[in-house]
């Protein structure tokens, strides 16, 4: 299903805005055919911002994409420079679900629970349970798997199992509670469940079962989540599509991160608000996870900032996301920018980026040809019998994309000149200082040509040259990465520069 927002002008010219919504998955997948006949449909229609929360399973050679000749600004399976293309993270507060143990001990699970249990019931671990006479040992029924369970003994019970279910299976079985263990250090509950359910990681789920294993007598209760402060928010979602760009090196993707983990999203009535069988509650609103909560956040944001700059180009409009965007811890997200890109979105600072890098037609035709791609293709996708790579042959293959990315071998000695614009979109007599930020690991020598950046006037472009000079040795992180930012004391205007190793 792809949304699209409605036209700007309209809102410009008091218009009630409005959303289109064009269909173009079934139930054996989305076509090209039809996902290119929404975009001819959404551009006809006059909509302004196209938001595609449909994936690739990997990425596609540019003119096979047909999300990437579609003019929408995001999707996460895509690396066209184009597209604006959002990671999914979590966000603060988030929501926690405890599990008081009969021993007093609290433990902190995650989930979506709305349900209240009043009292303490009897806690079971389900390898324990098993359905023999369906022929399942404990070695099965432990993961909670179809009819694994046996009904009498799980009854009234509280389950703990090894592994992530639905919950389906628990609630036919009769518990009237399910606790799941999760491998990993973080769980991002992708929704609800037909029973109260709290999700752990695996040091929390083995300490539950020792406390099981400790007594005849172990009972526990599961209460309703809540809101708490999560110190390791943001982080990418384990469920969102990484990086490098398998393509086109030189560009960054995802390009940013913005909340799309446990987010309160509309919800059709008719539908299981568990999708779970025996779930029959009605309700207008349900809690989910994935990159399609996620995109919207940065598509309306995007259509705000050009109610208030109509004239804005798309490029400077995902400059200003990305460039204002706030920085992402790389000890939580191991895969750095290529977990979060240029960082997670900053709603506000967005309203007012200082600068932006914009990039035209022209620009990504030159992009196109410095790609390799031919003449006749280009005009193909641009619908422009101008566009002639020979035109461009003594252009630089340096796009003015608001990141810099150089993608290199171990031990290879770096020497990389890029050259930018940034066009002033704040005040009109600014003056900007450019500063780097030092990478984590690894080292990146950096020097910036102008150092300062003297504006007279709104709408004055001014151009740079950044060089980097490193070694990636065999000891250092395959991802080595740094920033830089233009700085005139209210705006701060940073780029990621990253070093890698494909």
């Amino acid at each position: 299903m792809q949304i699209y927002s409605a036209s700007t002008q309209e809102q410009l010219e008091g218009v009630c805005p409005g959303i289109a919504v064009y269909k173009v998955c079934w139930s054996d997948g989305c076509s090209d055919a039809d996902v290119l006949s929404a975009f001819e449909a959404a551009i006809s229609d006059g909509v302004n911002f196209i938001s595609v929360s449909v994936g690739l399973i990997h990425a596609e050679e540019l003119f096979k994409d047909a999300f990437a000749i579609g003019p929408m600004p995001q999707t996460i399976g895509s690396i066209a420079p184009w597209i604006l293309s959002v990671a999914a993270g979590t966000k603060n507060p988030d929501l926690i679900t405890s599990v008081t143990l009969g021993n007093g001990v609290v433990v902190n699970g995650v989930s979506v629970n709305p349900f209240t249990l009043t009292g303490v019931y009897p806690i079971i671990y389900a390898g324990d349970v098993p359905n023999t006479m369906a022929g399942f040992s404990g070695e099965t029924s432990r993961f909670c798997v179809k009819n694994s369970l046996d009904k009498k003994l799980v009854k009234g019970k509280i389950i703990l199992c090894e592994t992530v279910t639905t919950g389906e299976e628990e609630m036919l079985a009769g518990a009237v509670g399910s606790i799941l263990s999760y491998p990993g250090p973080y769980f991002e509950a992708m929704g609800s469940y037909p029973l109260p359910v709290s999700v752990m990681n695996a040091d929390q789920a083995i300490s539950i079962f020792d406390y099981i294993q400790s007594t005849t007598n172990a009972t526990a209760v599961i209460t309703k989540s809540q809101d708490v402060s999560n110190s390791s928010s943001p982080y990418v979602a384990s469920f969102s599509s990484r990086g490098p760009n398998p393509t086109n090196g030189n560009i960054l993707k995802p390009d940013i991160t913005a909340p799309g983990v446990r987010i309160l999203a509309a919800w059709s009535p008719m539908a299981r608000i568990s999708q779970s069988e025996g779930d029959n509650r009605a309700v207008p609103f349900n809690m989910l996870s994935g990159t399609s909560m996620a995109c919207p956040y940065v598509t309306g944001i995007a259509a705000y900032i050009k109610t208030f700059n109509p004239k804005w180009s798309p490029a400077a409009i995902k400059s200003a996301l990305m460039t204002t965007a706030s920085s992402m811890s790389a000890d939580i997200n191991t895969d750095a920018e290529f977990a979060y890109g240029a960082g997670n979105l900053n709603p506000l600072k967005a309203m007012n980026p200082g600068l932006v890098y914009d990039v035209v037609e022209v620009d990504y035709v030159r992009f196109l040809c410095e790609g390799g791609y031919n003449t006749k293709d280009i005009r193909i996708i641009t619908g422009v019998n101008s566009s002639r790579c020979s035109h461009h042959k003594e252009q630089t293959n340096d796009l003015n994309y608001p990141a810099f990315v150089i993608p290199t071998l171990r031990n290879k000695v770096i020497n990389v000149t890029f050259s930018r614009s940034v066009t002033n979109v704040g005040s009109a007599k600014s003056r900007y200082r450019g500063s780097i930020t030092p990478p984590r690991v690894g080292d990146l020598g950096i020097q910036i040509e102008p150092n300062f950046l003297q504006f007279r006037k709104v709408g004055e472009k001014l151009s740079f040259k950044m060089t980097v000079q490193t070694t990636i040795q065999k000891l250092d992180s395959a991802i080595v990465s740094g920033a830089l930012t233009w700085d005139d004391g209210v705006h701060q205007v940073r780029s990621p520069i990253v070093v890698h190793v494909p």
